[in-house]
Order: structure tokens, then sequence, then C-alpha cells
């Protein structure tokens, strides 16, 4: 009976992701005959590049999501970020400051983990209070646009290609790989799984809980740190607004990649799917200039329907 239940539970999620695939490429399909800009080589240019900042938010949410975490201050690590990698500018070599805005995103990380296992916080309530915290601190520091100093900081990083591939893209795509191996041939990537699954019966079974929940919440920062500086770069511009509901296109990511809310779910590759996904649906509805507001809109009924379509039956 219990072999039956895990083979129909699989049965069902493949299911879905073959619905979820169907649907993307229906989509495609959709665009590439409704607009002829949709094929052209600066549209798929910058779609690319646009897969770059909610990639990188979607794969360091992975690894929060399968522990049965959650991180809501991705966009406002990733808004301080751009800030610092900009402002410091002014002070020091845009290299350093890069690495001082990437320093930033390993404290918030190690500070919203410590206090998620070493106090058995909710990571919604511990994330909510970062992402506000941290937005305020980012006003602090500069409530206006601020500029890069060096001209190499978005010729070199931002606005640089490898042949038609922008550089940016390259960088995530090596970042995949990495995410990758990690989860699926580490001890501490499989211990995030486990512990998604039943945390319990991972401490119990001697594994240091509080170390891995830990390092999925550093992670998490220190992608999204990584996003923010990559977009100041490829915008040639920091502001103290950008990223407010970001985390939500990286939780729809997740989600349409199989990821569990619960914890114990969710793959890179499906996580690249639900990246590619809603890049897509961003670009179609720009194309047909159609209303930001509604853009949102789609996005939530995009994860409620995400939600539903892997829900677990008890």
């Amino acid at each position: 009976m219990m072999r039956l239940a895990v083979r129909t539970s699989w049965l069902r999620l493949s299911r879905a992701d073959m619905l979820f695939a169907l649907a993307i490429v229906a989509l495609v399909v959709f665009a590439a005959f409704a607009s002829d800009a949709f094929l052209t080589q600066r549209n798929m240019v910058n779609i690319s590049r646009q897969m770059v900042t909610n990639g990188f938010l979607s794969l360091g949410m992975l690894m929060v999501i399968r522990t049965g975490g959650i991180d809501l201050s991705v966009g406002s690590v990733l808004a301080l970020a751009g800030m610092l990698a900009v402002g410091l500018q002014a002070q020091m070599p845009f290299p350093l400051a890069m690495a001082v805005a990437v320093a930033m995103g390993v404290v918030v990380g190690w500070l919203n983990g410590w206090l998620v296992a070493r106090f058995d916080l909710q990571s919604f309530i511990v994330t909510l209070a970062m992402m506000g915290s941290l937005r305020g601190l980012t006003y602090v520091y500069a409530d206006t646009p601020r500029y890069p100093e060096e001209a190499a900081f978005r010729s070199l990083i931002g606005g640089a290609f490898l042949g038609p591939v922008p550089v940016t893209f390259i960088v995530f795509a090596a970042a995949v790989p990495v995410v990758w191996f990690y989860l699926n041939h580490t001890v501490s990537g499989r211990a995030a799984f486990a512990i998604g699954v039943n945390k319990e019966a991972v401490r119990l079974a001697g594994v240091n809980v509080r170390r891995h929940l830990i390092f999925a919440y550093i992670a998490c920062a220190v992608f999204a740190a990584i996003a923010g500086v990559l977009l100041s770069s490829r915008l040639g511009i920091a502001q103290p607004s950008v990223g407010i509901g970001y985390e939500l296109d990286a939780i729809a990511a997740v989600v349409i990649g199989g990821g569990l809310l619960g914890g114990g779910g969710g793959t890179v590759l499906g996580v690249l799917g639900g990246v590619l996904a809603l890049a897509v649906v961003d670009n179609v509805l720009n194309l047909f200039n159609v209303d930001s507001y509604y853009q949102q809109l789609l996005k939530g009924l995009i994860i409620l329907v995400a939600v539903l379509a892997r829900r677990r039956r008890l």
C-alpha cells in the first residue's frame, strides 16, 4: 500500500511537471506567432539578461525552501547589495566594493539562519522582520539613486558580452551546476532535504540541524547579494527601492519547479524551468504593453495553481 501511494504521488508530480512544461511551450508558440519581435536575437538576449536576477534569487530560495523555511528578505538584500557595490566605489576599487556587498549577504544570511535555528522561530517572521529592517537601512545609507564611479563596473560585467551571450548570464549559468552538485552530492545538501521532510528525525539521527539550516540561509542571502550587484551593474544605477516584490518571483519559480513550501521538495532543473516560465511571461506581457499590476496578479495566480497541482494528499 505504501509503495502504491508513493508511486501515485510520483506520477501526479510528473503530470504536473509535464503540464507546466507544455504551458511554457504553448506560451512560446503563441508569442512567436503573435509578435514578430519575440524570436529576434535582441529579445532573446533581453530574456537571458532578465533571467539572471530571478535566477540567482530562486536558486537561493530553493535551498531554504528545501529545509521547510522561506526567506522574504531577498529583495531587501538585493537592494542593499546594489547600493553598497555602487556607493562604496567612491572609497575603494569596485571589485572590493562588490566583495563588501557579498559579505553583507553572508552576515544577513547567518543572522537569519541563526535566529531560525537557535530559537526555533518561524522563518516567515524572522525574514519578514529582516526585510523591513534592511529596506530601512538601505534608505538610511542612501535615499537617492547612486551611479557607479568606475565605468568598468558596467562595461566589464553588466554590459559585457561573450559573443552573443551576456556575461551576467554566463555567471548565472556557472552557478547552476554548483548548486545542483551541492544539493545532490554533498552531505549538507542531502541533509537540507531531509530536514525539510522531518527535522526531528534528522536531529535524532545525530545530524547538526542548526549548522545546515544556517548554511542554507547564508547561501540564499549571498545569491541575493550577487543578484543585486549584477543588476546594478547591468542597469548602471543602484536604487534603494529596487527589489520590492522580487521574493514573490523567486518563490513562484521554486513552486513552479516542484518545490514544496512545507519542505523536502524542488530541484535545480525545475527551478530553471520556473525562472524561464516567469521570464517568458514577463517578456510577452511587456511586448503587448500589459500593465505591471496585471503581471503581479498573474504571478500570484501561477503560484496558487502550482501549489494546488503539487499538493500533498494525506
